[in-house]
């Protein structure tokens, strides 16, 4: 994605926002965000949609949320523009308005209770969208195709030759591909509706008592086998050095954290075989991240990237590509620990 640039006058116009104040949040790496200040002192959300959602996928974000708030779940909502639209186009892009959800988020997790308090709240989260019905005008296949990333990887080695920073691609692609040819082959499991990005800085934490207290982003809401959902959580929350950690680790005591939290939640929603398999899915999508981040490090052409820290897209995306390297090699050397945990804290020891 380009370097993030602010609304224009003709946006803030049509939005009514020309007199709020706009603070950009320096978080998130697929939607540019701004919190929204207005003269009254309500505080909003601002957003500019990444192009690789189409507009009709806030339609499914408002029935989704619709039905999470008659569940009783916490969420944002999209407010509509002065048309009583539920979105803005403007000049090639998307622009929508969300309640403000006030509290905290992290990029890395300090103690195991914050793992337990995420885990409960996303089981609370599929559990109230168990009985959803949604017929999405934006369906997103394939999210966890993870052939699919290692195929799109494949293809940027080749295609990509002449990039300047191939060289230092090429060794980290070829590694992640060698690691990939060895993962286990996941069980066929129902497709549940899920969150479809549950890293930890998509959860609100309150800034007092440290509960989570809801999920933000919901573009990415779709159906797929929960494993994979909770292997990319599990992924994000017990990894205490962040994404960008060159010491990136998988953490056991955050790992048996986010098993009570969610089997204590979750009431029965996993099937034995899904417990099961979780350490695989973690591996996977591990590995399949790391994927994707090597590609875009030759394509440049998806995720955000941070130019106060990066002279490029591509140095970007390698020491993220690196970070789930090392992550994955950390959730290997520790294989039978991470079996153990998720197996005895569910009762299948």
């Amino acid at each position: 994605m380009s370097i993030h640039t602010p609304p224009s006058q003709t946006v803030l116009e049509k939005l009514d926002l020309t007199r709020a104040k706009l603070t950009r949040f320096e978080s998130g790496i697929i939607n540019d965000s701004w919190r929204v200040e207005k003269s009254n002192q309500e505080i909003f959300v601002l957003q500019r949609v990444n192009p690789i959602f189409p507009a009709t996928i806030n339609n499914d974000i408002d029935a989704v949320t619709q039905h999470l708030q008659k569940k009783g779940i916490l969420t944002p909502h999209l407010v509509r523009t002065p048309e009583g639209k539920l979105w803005l186009e403007e000049n090639n892009h998307i622009w929508r308005i969300l309640t403000y959800m006030p509290g905290i988020t992290r990029d890395v997790l300090e103690k195991p209770y914050q793992a337990e308090e995420a885990s409960a709240l996303l089981a609370r989260f599929h559990l109230a969208l168990s009985d959803l019905k949604l017929k999405f005008s934006s369906p997103r296949i394939g999210i966890h195709d993870t052939q699919k990333h290692l195929n799109a990887l494949n293809q940027a080695l080749e295609q990509h030759k002449t990039h300047p920073h191939y060289s230092d691609v090429e060794p980290l692609g070829k590694k992640i591909l060698e690691i990939a040819s060895g993962l286990p082959k996941l069980p066929l499991c129902a497709n549940r509706l899920v969150h479809g990005d549950p890293k930890i800085s998509n959860f609100i934490f309150d800034e007092i008592t440290n509960k989570a207290i809801c999920l933000i982003d919901l573009d990415t809401v779709s159906t797929m086998p929960i494993i994979l959902e909770l292997g990319d959580a599990i992924r994000s929350w017990c990894n205490t050095k962040g994404e960008e950690s060159s010491n990136a680790f998988l953490s056991i005591p955050f790992l048996k954290s986010s098993i009570i939290g969610y089997s204590r939640e979750a009431k029965g929603l996993l099937e034995e075989q899904e417990w099961r398999a979780l350490p695989d899915a973690i591996l996977t999508i591990t590995i399949e991240l790391a994927a994707r981040f090597a590609a875009d490090a030759l394509t440049e052409s998806y995720f955000s990237w941070d130019p106060n820290r990066y002279a490029s897209a591509s140095e970007h995306n390698q020491v993220r590509a690196q970070s789930q390297v090392r992550l994955a090699k950390s959730i290997q050397a520790q294989w039978h620990s991470i079996q153990n945990v998720v197996l005895s804290n569910v009762n299948l020891v």
